[in-house]
């Protein structure tokens, strides 16, 4: 059961905080006073994606809290997902300013995918323009599936399913793999055996640019190296000889002053590092060699490198390993190819025969389960006003296997009499779908075991004795579940174990949206409201009282 609602900083809504009970907890308002918000901040609990458009203060963070009443059977769920059970337990969403969204479960970080799972399980939101999802496969087996008691069914045949899609993937993928080796093995064997060649692993691209600028450019290195190195070891007029004999001089001076010590021992340093960049420049000088061979082996090389570059248009060797590796993995042998395409095939038979028991099974149990239906359906219409609606369900084998087993499904509406029952998307009005829609969520509710579940408008369009069944109808489904509903009608305002008033209001220049608990006296004034509009009359309270019961 949903216990508490709290938001903060999400579109109108500065800071707004409500308790939930157990029972028919209905939320009137007036159009535009924030209802819409106030699911919209809800859904987010759902896991749906997080807006940063919905921020009111954008400098602030938006939170989302809910509170849940849960028993023990969601301890599995708590345990496998390494999360602290507690029987309040509190679902927390946050929009950050830069955009991101965060998700808690009792305040533990959890994933969009772990919060879904749980809050599917918790609360269901259906909203007045989602009827449409009557129309679906998917939802009308959910309808046929909850009385037929298939819930574990299904679930076992879904996970079947799923691994037995991503078997025939698996297949396509190997046999397509395979008929390009056939197409094109050797070509690409030549491509990997001229990259092999290069031997890429032991070639270090940069030193290769290094020595190949060193051989085109060696003669000239050379006579440089020469000129310096004869600056540094001239006789009399070196270098080293002017820098020795301005050391020595420095060091007579040094034994005058501290200061000139200093330098002294800096001038040192510097000769010591001087001998020994000369050092190097000698050892260089000896290294360079003119070698026409070597440069023409080099050249190709780089030739040879620069040519697979722009072949396979990638620019450093990592890319051209990867291909290499990737080519080494494709070269895979027909014959292992068709050894694993033969295993995967048999795995998919193997799969086949158990989803063609599951499917049986579910199949059965449906059919069992369609005169139910269509009693408990039709008798709901007709205290719904549709005295004359009949439905059905036609189930269709099918060639190939579905996520709902091997048939498909078509739900079958006729509102009128003497005229045959048509798929009920052709075959309904708009008046008719909210009402059809509330039987169909009453039928569900009773095979779902859901705790909560919010309906949105969904007595859009009706008015008078209709209204009136829908309030009694919605009073009855919340026997055994929390039902909240925003609402219109007095007739469904009238039936509350719970009332609640969403108001929209300017606090300091700034217009807010706000829910807040009705006592009798509000309620009475509010379902009095609904009836006579903005001016409460004589009439209209003693009508409301009259509701009210």
């Amino acid at each position: 059961m949903l216990s508490r609602i709290y938001i903060k900083n999400f579109a109108l809504i500065d800071t707004l905080e409500v308790s939930l009970h157990n029972g028919l907890q209905v939320i009137t308002g007036e159009t535009g006073a924030g209802k819409s918000i106030i699911l919209g901040a809800l859904r987010l609990i759902l896991g749906e994606r997080a807006d940063v458009k919905s921020i009111s203060k954008a400098e602030e963070k938006s939170i989302v809290e809910t509170e849940f009443s849960l028993n023990n059977k969601f301890k599995k769920f708590f345990i496998e997902n390494d999360l602290d059970y507690e029987h309040q337990t509190i679902i927390r969403r946050e929009i950050l300013p830069s955009g991101k969204s965060r998700a808690f479960i009792n305040d533990v970080p959890v994933t969009l995918d772990i919060l879904k799972e749980l809050s599917s399980q918790l609360i269901d939101i259906h909203s007045q323009f989602e009827t449409s999802n009557l129309f679906t496969a998917e939802y009308q087996f959910k309808i046929i599936d909850g009385l037929s008691e298939n819930k574990q069914i299904i679930h076992e045949y879904q996970n079947e399913f799923s691994d037995f899609q991503s078997l025939k993937t698996q297949l396509k993928k190997l046999q397509t793999q395979l008929s390009d080796s056939n197409k094109e093995s050797d070509y690409k064997a030549f491509l990997l055996n001229e990259l092999e060649e290069l031997h890429l692993d032991n070639v270090d691209y940069e030193e290769l640019q290094n020595q190949l600028s060193i051989q085109e450019n060696a003669e000239m290195i050379s006579d440089n190296l020469a000129q310096v190195l004869s600056r540094f070891h001239q006789e009399e007029v070196g270098i080293l000889s002017f820098f020795n004999e301005a050391k020595n001089k420095l060091a007579k001076i040094a034994e005058v002053s501290q200061s000139f010590a200093e330098l002294d021992e800096r001038l040192e340093m510097s000769f010591v590092e001087l001998k020994d960049i000369i050092s190097e420049l000698e050892d260089e000088a000896e290294s360079i060699e003119v070698n026409p061979e070597n440069l023409a082996l080099l050249v190709e090389l780089n030739n040879r490198i620069n040519n697979l570059f722009v072949k396979h248009n990638v620019s450093d060797l990592t890319e051209l390993k990867e291909i290499r590796d990737q080519l080494a993995g494709e070269q895979l042998g027909a014959s292992e190819l068709e050894s694993q395409i033969e295993e995967v095939e048999e795995n998919i038979s193997k799969k086949e025969k158990t989803l063609q028991i599951l499917a049986e099974k579910l199949s059965k149990n449906r059919k069992k389960s369609i005169p139910v239906f269509i009693k408990k359906a039709e008798s709901l219409l007709k205290k719904l006003g549709l005295e004359k609606a009949r439905v059905d369900i036609e189930l269709f084998d099918t060639s190939e296997f579905n996520p709902f087993g091997k048939e498909n499904i078509q739900l079958l509406f006729q509102a009128n009499s003497g005229f045959p029952l048509k798929p009920i998307q052709t075959a309904i009005s708009g008046g008719e779908r909210s009402r059809v829609m509330l039987a169909v969520k009453k039928i569900i509710a009773e095979s779902d075991e859901l705790p909560t579940l919010i309906l949105d408008e969904i007595d859009t369009g009706v008015s008078g004795k209709v209204a009136e069944e829908i309030g009694n109808l919605m009073r009855e489904m919340s026997a055994d579940m929390q039902l909240i509903v925003i609402s219109h009608l007095a007739q469904v305002a009238a039936k509350g174990n719970n009332n609640y008033k969403v108001l929209k209001q300017d606090i300091a220049g700034k217009t807010q949206s706000t829910i807040v608990p009705l006592s009798d006296e509000e309620k009475l004034n509010e379902i009095a409201q609904l009836l006579s509009g903005s001016k409460i009359t004589e009439a209209a309270l003693a009508q409301a009282k009259e509701l009210i019961g």
